[in-house]
């Protein structure tokens, strides 16, 4: 009986099951960030255009995902609306996705975001204008994005503690 308690203790909650065998079943993974430590890391690395934004949408099912790796998929802003409800998102890879100015619009509400990878996206300036309010943002990658120096001159301003890399 006691076995039986742990492991329904243990078990995700709701539709959890499903969306986790639809996140392996396109390659993604879903580990703990520690052992005893409920905060999940979600990463589709590797995997590739083959993961769309269909895929994608099965992790805004997941509790406690802090770690997101969404690079080289075929991520569009369409998918990206599923990263809107990840409240206790601190790190998200989007770098050589198909994310553009509207896409980041979805990010306003990830008050815990500490670092972003935009990277080869077609992300402008006028895209970074929806980070201003992620104050707990600490790192910013730019690099061959249509991002401009006045564009981070801006952001800089409105967060300051942000480092913004925009390459070499």
């Amino acid at each position: 009986m006691q076995a039986a308690k742990k492991k329904a203790a243990a078990a995700p909650a709701g539709g959890e099951s499903a969306a986790l065998a639809a996140i392996e079943k396109a390659g993604g993974t879903v580990r703990p960030v520690a052992q005893n430590d409920e905060r999940r890391e979600v990463s589709f690395y590797l995997q590739g255009a083959s993961v769309k934004d269909a895929d994608i949408a099965a992790v805004a099912k997941l509790s406690k995902v802090v770690f997101l790796h969404l690079g080289n998929t075929s991520l569009t802003d369409a998918g990206l609306a599923s990263v809107k409800g990840l409240l206790d998102l601190e790190t998200l890879h989007l770098e050589k996705t198909k994310i553009t100015d509207a896409g980041l619009a979805h990010l306003k509400g990830l008050s815990k975001l500490q670092y972003l990878n935009l990277f080869g996206t077609a992300v402008t300036d006028a895209g970074l204008e929806h980070l201003k309010g992620l104050t707990a943002l600490k790192s910013l990658y730019v690099f061959e994005t249509k991002v401009t120096d006045a564009g981070i001159a801006g952001l800089r301003k409105a967060l300051p503690g942000c480092n913004v890399v925009k390459g070499w």
